[in-house]
Order: structure tokens, then sequence, then C-alpha cells
């Protein structure tokens, strides 16, 4: 059944890669595809917590009171996290020589990292840069019916996306699921033991 899954995504992904392949490797736009659609997910689940769920109110656990953004962030990660490693596993990263155990594990670290920027970027552009959303003229504007404070909201999550996607590119291509030689794969495993 899971087989059956992958190919169909790995048939989806491989069907819109075609117009691309003269310019993009392969990984590179599997990587692309795969990461943009769950980046999607990321925000169309960070818009209906942050302003359905949460009301774009603080959330008072009755021990800590948390901001609707933190909150709808601390919420939608751990699908995202899922679905992310499991596309990067079987879709993306399909020739990394790391065993399964090993990829988690190093997904988990930078995923850490993506977590801690995520956190640091979105309290400073929620907090410090549009803290006060009324400061540009332009924002006095109704943008789907969001007022301003929704859309300083949306627009910090869209510009730390951003930013946390180049740093897990990286990250994950050349630390979570690298391609070692085998043969060099095997001398660490065999020092390991």
């Amino acid at each position: 059944m899971l087989r059956k899954i992958r190919d169909i995504i790995l048939a989806v992904v491989d069907w819109f890669y075609k117009p691309f392949r003269r310019f993009i490797p392969q990984t590179i736009f599997r990587y692309g595809f795969t990461g943009g659609m769950n980046t999607l997910l990321d925000i169309i689940l960070y818009y209906i917590l942050y302003n359905y769920a949460f009301g774009a109110s603080n959330v008072d656990l009755g021990f800590v009171v948390i901001s609707p953004h933190i909150a709808a962030f601390i919420t939608e990660f751990p699908i995202t996290f899922t679905i992310g490693f499991l596309l990067a596993k079987y879709i993306t990263f399909t020739a990394s020589t790391l065993q399964g155990y090993r990829q988690l594990i190093r997904y988990g670290l930078t995923v850490c990292g993506s977590i801690l920027l995520n956190y640091l970027l979105l309290k400073l552009f929620n907090e410090v840069v549009f803290v006060d959303a009324d400061f540009i003229g332009f924002w006095n504007c109704s943008f789907f019916g969001m007022t301003n404070k929704e859309i300083a909201a949306m627009l910090s999550k869209i510009i730390t996306t951003a930013l946390v996607i180049v740093y897990s590119y990286f990250m994950q291509m050349y630390f979570s699921f690298s391609q070692r030689q085998r043969a060099e794969v095997e001398k660490i495993e065999n020092t390991e033991e």
C-alpha cells in the first residue's frame, strides 16, 4: 500500500518534471516540488490556525500565555514535519546512502535548527519589525478581509518561511540525506562498531 502511494506521488512529481528536465536536475526539482507542496500546506494550516482556531488572540494555557503566531506554528509543525520527512526520504533523496534511523536523527536535528530559526524570525518580524502594523500607508487596505495585524502576521510567516527554506535545503542535501560513496559509509560504520 505504501509503495503504491509512493509510486503515485513519484509519477505525479515526475510528470510535472518533464518540461524542466533539460534545465534542472531531478533531485532538485523533486525537492522544490515536494518542499513547495509541504510549504503550501504549512502556510494554509498556519492561516487557518492563526485566524480561526486561535482567533488571532493569545492562547492562555494557565501556566503560560502563547502569542497566536507561535501557537499556530506549534500546532501545525508536527504535521508538516512528518510529511516533510516522508517526502524527503521516499521521494526526493532516494539515493541517500545513510540508514533510515540516521536520516531521521539528522532530519530531526536539521528541523530543530529550522524551529529555532522559525521562532526567532517570527518573534523578530511580529514583535519588532511589524509591531505597529499601521506604520506604512498601504497597510490600511483590506486584503481578503484581513486586518492590518493579520496581514503583518502572514507577511512575517511568508518571509520567515522563505529564509528557512534556504537553510533547510542546504542542511538536507549535505547533512540529513547525504550521498557519500558506499565505501566511505562502510568504513565509517566499521569504525563505529
